[in-house]
């Protein structure tokens, strides 16, 4: 393990926080065929029990950011990722649609605080020249995640029914978080770190002193960077929702074809994800430029993920829709690297705080987008006609993105 390196290692366990929180969070996306028939639900019922979720996760993307900038990530990944547990095996034993509410209410409390604190945890832990390849690898893990998902659940439903699937997912995350907790430190020290690696990182991650964070100056520098999160996660949610109940419902596929296509779709994600990472470190290695490695990559993925939703609504054939929404997946993800980069590079000291407010703004899309997304289902019919809210957002964010200014480091003042 330290031939690898520490700081590799910490790496690694928060990819593998990621992977496993993300098949707790999509799973259900999966099953929904099946809990809509089992519950009697109604598409926009379901949509309701979707965005159940995005409620207390956007209110702890403020809250939890604060409490892993205040309480170490230790602490806060430990709570966090056994409230995961609970609200999964919940899951699989709910009785309608307020008890599958409830459920995700909690899966939302859980997850609410895991990205930001887990932001915090690679300030600390990952050297500078990296954030954008450390952001975008994890991100790249959760993708694997919703991926594998979708294979995953239809065997496991296969074996043990779409109830006992989330009990077995729930088990799971709690093998991580043991792991956590006997690992991972707030303040890298030496050992487990070698000299040289603690050489590399930032000479503020070796204290583990918290500062009081200026919170309505850092909220007001992070709005524009929230609105563009607002509009990247708008269609991320869609995504993660709906796109296999879309092949499911849409083309007829049945449960392991459906899984099939949209393993297909989040794979080109994966990719997505660990390309605009490595992209965005480079050009900021090469020019020194922060606006260029983290603006224009992310207007590029949104300029094309707007252009590959159009052959979705024109076009209605189960192997075009496919590859359209997974080029259309590959490139919106090319923005997740580089805008998990920003609060990093504005405020590294409160870098929890001020990625939980980015984060606000895809949880606030999380709320509305699979609520909206169902709605329109049942009063058009149209399986095509939502994805018109995703290529206008698209092109609004890609415009929004030219007010982050990630090259100019927030200042909180003399007495923050």
């Amino acid at each position: 393990m330290r031939r690898f390196g520490a700081s590799n290692t910490v790496l690694l366990i928060i990819c593998l926080m990621y992977l496993i929180l993300y098949v707790d969070r999509v799973n259900i996306s999966t099953a929904a065929p099946l809990i809509r028939a089992d519950l009697d639900l109604s598409n926009t019922q379901l949509g309701l029990a979707f965005s159940a979720f995005a409620y207390p996760y956007a209110l702890f993307q403020l809250i939890g950011g604060y409490f892993g900038d205040k309480f170490g990530a230790r602490l806060t990944l430990f709570v966090s990722g056994l409230m995961v547990c609970a609200a999964t095996a919940a899951t699989g034993a709910v009785g309608g649609l307020a008890s599958l509410f409830a459920a995700r209410l909690a899966l939302g409390i859980g997850e609410g605080a895991t990205f930001p604190t887990a932001t915090r945890a690679m300030a600390t832990w990952v050297p500078e020249g990296r954030w954008g390849f450390a952001q975008g690898i994890t991100h790249s893990s959760a993708r694997i995640g919703n991926a594998v998902t979708p294979p995953l659940i239809a065997v496991l439903v296969g074996l043990v029914s779409w109830r006992g699937a989330f009990v077995l997912l729930a088990l799971l995350s709690l093998i991580w978080v043991v792991v956590w907790l006997r690992y991972f430190r707030d303040v890298p020290t030496s050992p487990p770190l070698s000299a040289e690696e603690l050489a590399t990182l930032p000479v503020r991650s070796r204290s583990g002193a918290a500062e009081a964070v200026p919170w309505l100056k850092l909220f007001r520098r992070m709005l524009p960077v929230t609105a563009v999160d607002f509009c990247y996660g708008w269609t991320l949610w869609l995504f993660l929702s709906w796109i296999p109940s879309f092949f499911f419902q849409n083309y007829q596929q049945n449960l392991m074809q459906s899984a099939f296509y949209s393993a297909g779709v989040f794979l080109a994600g994966v990719i997505g994800d660990t390309l605009g990472g490595v992209v965005s470190d480079r050009i900021l290695h090469r020019t020194g430029n922060r606006t260029a490695a983290r603006r224009n990559v992310i207007v590029a993925g949104m300029l094309g993920g707007f252009l590959f939703l159009i052959p979705v609504m024109l076009v209605h054939d189960v192997n075009i829709a496919a590859i359209s929404l997974a080029a259309a997946f590959f490139s919106v993800e090319l923005v997740v690297a580089p805008i998990w980069a920003v609060p990093m590079d504005i405020a590294p000291k409160y870098s929890g705080s001020a990625s939980g407010m980015m984060n606000f703004g895809f949880g606030v899309a999380g709320i509305i987008s699979p609520l909206v997304f169902g709605f329109l289902i049942d009063r058009t019919g149209s399986w095509t006609l939502p994805f018109a809210g995703s290529i206008c957002l698209l092109l609004l964010g890609a415009g929004l993105a030219f007010r982050m200014h990630p090259d100019r480091p927030f200042e909180a003042g003399p007495k923050a």
